[in-house]
């Protein structure tokens, strides 16, 4: 019986050790998508307590409490975070096979030395030990990203964003490149028109634009886009249930804008063909600054009412969608490909049933530009634990090219997420190093080392051009 959590966790095999802890281990990190708030990173933020930087504002682990039946005030609500530990401790302890029984031992071993599994039991030992080491200038914000061999992360922000806290990260010449990442959804939210216009008329206001329909409305996403674009943004994200399989002419893409400003509920015809129109306005930009795009999609989002009215959005009452996909994406994508304007494309998926159709997609369009120009991207959300991995990584290497991949990211908002990487590189390791043991792939440890060390830094420092 192995140790639980030892040096070789998830490591199956001889040419699995070998691949992990000679190719994988030490190649240091790009996050580039995930939800950390820029103002943490640019203050140096200090947290007061294990209790805050674990649970405040994580919905994975509030949907864990609330299934173990813990009630709402001791996630959401205003209890004291010991006592908000208390009742974690006693969800992890009974976790087991949940992403989060790993993650959590993960990241006590990782920035805090704790190998002890955590339990009611020795709750307040974890407790006073953890916070204590946070609140020393070691585990401050920027410190937690140094010490797990960060290099860049690209956060997820707004076109009206005025980005003064990436550019004073940058002016301070922090070793960690903290860059913005442009996600425009809300300025083609339609089908919301009780926030759209509010939101419109900011979007006017920092772009200098006068939006009065469509075309200007594009013209001052353009101009926000070209701000992000100075401040060294590279990339795009785009956080949609599906693409719309529709189009529109400009007059009627004017009606349905002028019908959301004035605050009319849109028909579902409408909000789809304004939203694929608009996406394949972006896509444009993103390509003409030669960006990476990203697509997220298939998400049933805010599912609780009465929790929604509550607490808002992004509290953990999503869940995955069975939205028709594909055809979406082929009108987009063709349309671009046509006249050679489609980007770096990057596709996730977060129903398991999508996996080849998303493998196979990206295949439609790849160019030969440059290696793995559309990506299939890594198990996201409720495919980011070890099944979802492996299965994103079977289809990608059946259908595609398991080599050219970008590798992981967090989508996190915590600071200690980073040990999710080591997560996935293990689990690509003895993904990999199975097929060795079985003889399916030869036991070339250098071709193959050079494969992992590509997927886990390499490729992504070439594709994003960091």
């Amino acid at each position: 019986m192995k140790t639980f959590m030892d040096e070789d966790f998830l490591l199956q095999s001889e040419s699995a050790k070998t691949l992990y802890h000679d190719f994988a281990k030490n190649m240091p990190i790009i996050d580039y998508h995930c939800h950390l708030i820029p103002q943490e990173i640019a203050e140096n933020k200090v947290f007061d307590s294990l209790g805050e930087v674990w649970l405040k504002g994580d919905h994975y682990k509030w949907r864990a409490m609330r299934s173990n039946g813990v009630s709402e005030e001791y996630c959401t609500g205003d209890k004291p975070y010991r006592e908000k530990f208390h009742k974690w401790a006693e969800t992890i302890q009974v976790a087991i096979r949940n992403p989060l029984y790993h993650w959590s031992h993960l990241e006590l071993k990782r920035y805090f030395g704790v190998d002890d599994v955590l339990c009611p039991d020795n709750a307040d030992k974890i407790y006073d030990k953890c916070s204590e080491m946070l609140k020393t200038p070691e585990f401050s914000a920027r410190s937690m990203m140094t010490k797990m061999n960060v290099k860049v992360v690209c956060t997820t922000d707004d076109p009206i964003d005025d980005l003064k806290y990436h550019k004073q990260v940058a002016e301070e010449g922090f070793e960690v490149k903290v860059l913005p990442t442009f996600r425009p959804d809300k300025a083609m939210a339609v089908d919301k028109p009780a926030m759209y216009a509010d939101y419109v008329k900011t979007l006017a206001e920092v772009s200098g634009v006068e939006i009065k329909d469509f075309k200007s409305l594009v013209e001052a996403v353009d101009k926000r886009h070209a701000y992000f674009h100075e401040a060294g943004c590279r990339l795009s994200d785009h956080g949609v249930e599906y693409v719309p399989n529709a189009c529109a002419t400009e007059s009627e893409l004017d009606v349905i804008f002028a019908k959301a400003i004035k605050g009319e509920k849109l028909s579902l015809a409408e909000s789809d063909a304004f939203k694929a129109v608009f996406l394949y306005e972006t896509a444009k930009m993103n390509h003409a600054r030669g960006w990476v795009q990203q697509f997220h999609v298939g998400v049933f989002r805010n599912n609780n009412t009465r929790l929604f009215k509550k607490l808002g959005p992004d509290t953990g009452f999503d869940s995955i969608a069975d939205f028709k996909q594909g055809p979406g994406m082929i009108r987009l994508f063709d349309a671009l490909d046509t006249n050679n304007q489609l980007a770096k494309t990057i596709l996730y998926n977060i129903n398991p049933v999508d996996n080849e159709l998303f493998a196979t997609m990206i295949g439609n369009y790849q160019d030969g530009s440059c290696p793995g120009k559309m990506q299939y991207g890594s198990g996201w959300w409720f495919l980011d634990q070890k099944n979802g991995m492996i299965e994103q990584m079977n289809a990608l290497s059946a259908l595609g090219m398991l080599s050219r991949f970008v590798g992981m990211l967090t989508d996190s908002r915590s600071f200690l997420s980073y040990p999710r990487h080591e997560y996935f590189r293990r689990i690509l390791c003895n993904l990999i190093g199975q097929d060795v043991e079985n003889g399916e792939i030869p036991a070339d440890m250098n071709l193959l080392g050079k494969i992992v060390a590509d997927i886990s830094y390499n490729n992504a420092v070439e594709y994003f051009a960091l």
